[in-house]
Parts: structure tokens; C-alpha cells; sequence
């Protein structure tokens, strides 16, 4: 693997936020010299609302790589909830909870949005002034919604997961938008210009599924010189957080690195998990094991900055393996 070129991850959810901070310190990466590692966010999950543009995934990993997530796993540390409160009192249903800082930065992105500014450059904006040691690019700055079918209705993202409490089964999986976006030319710049590629921990058909279905985005991976590396979301034998086991079952798939790597199909290079690939997934035809994608096993158990760190250094070593 040349050590010319940064580090992409795609990321998403939790999971994703937590490798991107361990990449971070792995790679030693700092607020003034952030270039080295460039994560590509799913925007799949934005809502607008409340008057704000809110891109959760985005601002989770800004928040994780600035170290300035709440004890909650999510928000800012310390964000007072006013705003939600006052809502409440003028008798709003407030299902979707926002911390007053969070709300502010929603309603700027808003602002800017409608000004005609980029997604790309707002998200930028806002990692820079977080002081994030890495760049945050959102996958698309054209609008993809993830929209859900399950328990017998149609559902916007958030809504199915907060008030529907991301409950199956799952019944349909669709990016509304997604013919008409595109992968950003720095998203494309970096695919091309990176020494290694990580697919992050995060749910593969929420998370990483809007990312993938961007036009162009699977071939841009499989033409870049740079290993791609999944990380599995799935620890011993389950889904710690989040309805991935249900999606799961809709695709088809077992609740395993196999059903993950199935999905991600011939744009990777090898899978970090803690498990064997059974069957053995591979590119050939007739699946022989000769062809069965890389594996490293790794413990994906991120409590805290140390492992997070470890599985970053791992997953970046297999990936110069790969190189070769």
C-alpha cells in the first residue's frame, strides 16, 4: 500500500463514526493537517425540519472525530435542549429530539442551502470549525432519501426509526432521488487518489446501501488502484445495535460477514470480521474457496479510544497486505 494518497471510509451510523475516529488516531491525523483521512458520509438520512437541514450521519462523525459526542452516542457534549422544551410547551409533536447547538448548525446548513451553496462545502464548514481531524464529505450534494416499508406502511428514515422504532419485518428498501444524484467530484478524487478504501461497521443496506447505489460510485471502486476493505457490523454472530439483522433478512442474507460481504459483491478486496466466511464468498463462477475473498479476523469490539485505534491499525495493515 504507497503512503501517497489518503484514506477513504465510507461510513454511516455509529459504528462507522467510531472507525473513523480510531482511523484518525491510527493515522495521526490533526485539525491542520486532516487530509489524510476523508471520510465519504451517507446523506440517505437527512430530514428537513424544524427549519433545519439535518444530516445526522455527517455530524455524528464530525462529532466523534472532534471527540465531542455525548455520553448519549449522540449530539454534542453538554447541548441544552431548549428549544425542544419551548416546541413542547406550544403543544408540537416533537418526535424527532435536537440539541440547541445541533439545531443551530441544521438551520445554517439550511440557510446555505437555500442560498445555493453546496452540501459538500456546508458539511466542510462545520468540520472545520468542530476542528475535525479529517475531511467529511457527504456522499452527493443532490438530495437521496432512505425510505422504508415495514409494519404494513411507508416510512421516511427517521421517522421509522424513531417512531416506529426501527421494528420489522422489513417489507421494501428504496433511496428516493438516487437516479438523479451523483458522487461528488472530491468523493470521486479521493476514490481514485486513495492508498487504502474502508467500508466502515455500519449498517450495509441503510448505511452503506445509499452510497453504493450513487451512479458511478461502484465503478469508481472497482477502478481505483487502492484495496477495499470492509469492516463486518456483525459481532459474534449478531447486530449490536440498530435493525441490520432485519434488513438482512429482507436481502436475503444471513446475519453474518458472509451476508455483508455478499451484498457489497465484487468491490471488495478482503472483509475484517471475527467470524469465517461460511460458504466462502469469491468472484468466480463456480465460488471455489482458490477464490474466496481475504479475510482478516479481528476483534470489532470498539469500547473505547484503544480499540477503536487497534481495529484501525489492523484494517489498515490488511489493507497494505492487499496492496501488496
Amino acid at each position: 500500500m504507497s503512503a501517497v494518497g489518503p484514506v477513504v471510509l465510507l461510513a454511516g451510523g455509529t459504528g462507522g463514526a467510531k472507525l473513523a475516529a480510531g482511523l484518525a488516531g491510527a493515522l495521526g491525523t490533526t485539525a491542520d493537517a486532516p487530509d489524510e483521512l476523508v471520510v465519504v458520509a451517507n446523506t440517505g438520512d437527512d430530514v428537513e425540519l424544524y427549519g433545519a437541514h439535518v444530516s445526522p450521519d455527517p455530524d455524528l462523525i464530525a462529532f466523534h472525530l472532534a471527540e465531542r459526542i455525548d455520553a448519549r452516542g449522540w449530539g454534542l457534549d453538554g447541548d441544552t435542549f431548549h428549544v425542544m422544551d419551548g416546541l413542547r410547551e406550544l403543544g408540537v409533536e416533537v418526535w424527532f429530539n435536537l440539541g440547541d447547538r445541533d439545531l443551530a448548525y441544521g438551520i445554517e446548513r439550511a440557510r446555505r442551502l437555500a442560498a445555493g451553496d453546496r452540501l459538500t462545502d456546508a458539511i466542510g464548514d462545520l468540520a472545520r470549525a468542530l476542528r475535525v481531524p479529517a475531511r467529511v464529505l457527504p456522499m452527493s450534494d443532490e438530495p437521496v432519501r432512505s425510505r422504508v416499508r415495514a409494519q404494513g406502511r411507508a416510512w421516511e428514515f427517521q421517522e421509522f426509526m424513531i417512531v416506529g422504532r426501527g421494528a420489522g419485518p422489513v417489507e421494501g428498501l428504496e433511496f428516493r432521488g438516487v437516479e438523479d444524484a451523483r458522487p461528488t467530484p472530491e468523493v470521486l478524487d479521493a476514490i481514485a487518489a486513495a492508498r487504502a478504501i474502508v467500508i466502515g461497521p455500519s449498517n450495509p443496506l441503510l448505511s452503506i446501501g445509499p452510497i453504493l447505489a450513487l451512479p458511478g460510485m461502484r465503478e469508481a471502486l472497482r477502478a481505483t488502484a487502492a484495496p477495499v476493505v470492509a469492516v463486518s457490523p456483525i459481532v459474534g454472530g449478531a447486530v449490536l445495535k440498530g435493525p441490520t439483522a432485519a434488513f438482512l433478512e429482507w436481502a436475503g442474507q444471513p446475519v453474518s460477514a458472509a451476508g455483508v460481504t455478499a451484498l457489497y459483491g465484487d468491490v471488495l478486496d478482503g472483509i475484517v470480521c471475527d467470524e469465517p466466511l461460511d460458504p466462502p464468498v469469491g468472484g468466480s463462477p463456480d465460488g471455489s474457496p482458490e477464490a474466496a475473498i481475504p479475510v482478516h479476523t479481528a476483534d470489532l469490539l470498539m469500547s473505547d479510544g484503544a480499540d477503536r485505534r487497534r481495529l484501525a491499525g489492523e484494517t489498515l495493515a490488511f489493507a497494505a497486505v492487499l496492496a501488496g
